[in-house]
């Protein structure tokens, strides 16, 4: 086995190009479980541990944007500054496993294994996010829509490594829940991202763990917009909170497996998208209280 402890992207890049079938590690809390249970076989491995350009993050004011480094650990984005600009990605970060677990893992790691399950992926399929990719001969964007096509199955080729990932920063509401077999150190069986950009005038909701891939719940964002004027303050009624959350589950495609029933998942997602619904209604009323005294 050859292990090359890379401190630049080049270096990554460079080591791709000359070990095609190497496996990339960051924190290696994905990667690690598959190889001890034996469903992984890694034969060469690229480590992204040194690499500090990978472990930055910086905000883009003029165009209220933030670009996070693959390589920065959900320990760093559950608490400010950065929480401060991404709520929601704060809030899924705190979900994820225990502090050492949160410590080594990664955004670029959820982005690579790409499981359903993700807590980060509803995250930034809410927020629209573009995934950056780099090999050694050329950079590309990629939507997050168009990154992840299927279980644990995404766009990257096996040349190119992610670099970052790039989100706006919105004005409005953002908040993320998850559900499981117990409150802490677990993965999703169903989790929702609600993002509300006061501004544009939209509501964007992504499920996890609900579908092969994360699931836009677009014709219940679309539903909603006729609804309600989606700009500046929310009026939601709890009724309108229930439909959105019924019409949104309808979107959904779960399977039974050893975490949790499709029937139970399609009930929790629908719960969910209706609790963060009015949560975004009771903190854009609050907001509006405070902007008044």
């Amino acid at each position: 086995m050859t292990v090359i402890n890379a401190t630049s992207v080049q270096e990554v890049v460079n080591a791709l190009r000359d070990y095609p079938d190497a496996r990339l590690i960051q924190g290696g809390t994905d990667m690690m479980v598959e190889v001890n249970l034996n469903r992984a076989r890694v034969n060469d491995v690229i480590s992204l541990r040194r690499v500090a350009e990978l472990r930055r993050w910086h905000l883009e004011p003029d165009r209220a944007l933030l670009r996070i480094g693959a390589g920065v650990p959900f320990a760093e984005m559950e608490r400010a500054p950065l929480s401060l600009y991404a709520p929601a990605l704060a809030q899924a970060a705190r979900t994820v496993g225990s502090p050492q677990i949160r410590a080594a893992g990664s955004l670029g790691g959820n982005l690579g294994t790409c499981s359903p399950a993700g807590d980060g992926l509803p995250v930034l399929s809410a927020l629209d996010a573009v995934v950056h990719l780099r090999s050694a001969t050329t950079e590309r964007d990629v939507s997050i829509h168009d990154f992840m096509v299927g279980v644990k199955k995404n766009l990257k080729r096996p040349d190119e490594v992610i670099v970052a990932a790039t989100v706006p920063v919105l004005q409005g509401f953002s908040g993320y829940a998850k559900v499981g077999s117990r409150n802490a150190m677990v993965i999703s069986a169903a989790s929702a991202c609600l993002v509300h950009d006061a501004i544009g005038g939209t509501i964007r909701l992504a499920f996890g763990a609900v579908a092969p891939t994360v699931v836009r719940a677009r014709r219940a964002e679309a539903w909603l917009g006729e609804q309600s004027n989606l700009q500046g303050s929310l009026t939601v009624s709890p009724a309108l909170a229930r439909e959105f959350g019924q019409r949104a589950a309808e979107e959904c495609s779960p399977i039974d497996d050893h975490r949790s029933t499709a029937l139970y998942r399609r009930h929790a997602v629908a719960v969910l998208a209706e609790r963060l619904l009015l949560r975004a209604n009771e903190y854009l009323d609050s907001d509006s209280r405070g902007s008044h005294e």
